[in-house]
């Protein structure tokens, strides 16, 4: 069993001093409370930490990401335009090649 503590102290208003009696308890739950607080302000500090880091490698990854998006743009419009180059190219093929020259089905007929 924890013992009592009595304590002087300055608290009145006339400054004559006054004996406060109060437990060891009241003294160790006094400190836990400070001591928990402290550690809930530091919790709160590591949560707001790693939520500050997740965000910035959240940016880095969304940049890395709009990067490689403007890349596949590019590569995507180069793509598109060889094709027109390549399908003209076989267009012209086609049509110089007898092989491949339309035939009238009505001039045949006749």
């Amino acid at each position: 069993m924890l013992e009592n503590e009595w304590r002087l102290s300055f608290g009145r208003a006339d400054g004559e001093p006054t004996v406060q009696r109060f437990r060891l308890e009241e003294q160790y739950s006094n400190m836990n409370c400070e001591i928990d607080g402290d550690m809930e302000n530091q919790v709160e500090q590591e949560e707001k930490s790693r939520l500050i880091n997740q965000v910035l490698e959240l940016q880095h990854t969304l940049e890395d990401l709009s990067a490689r998006v403007d890349a596949v743009k590019e590569e995507n419009l180069k793509l598109k335009s060889e094709n027109q180059v390549l399908g003209q190219y076989i267009e012209n093929l086609m049509s110089a090649s007898s092989v491949f020259q339309t035939t009238d089905t009505k001039s045949k007929r006749k």
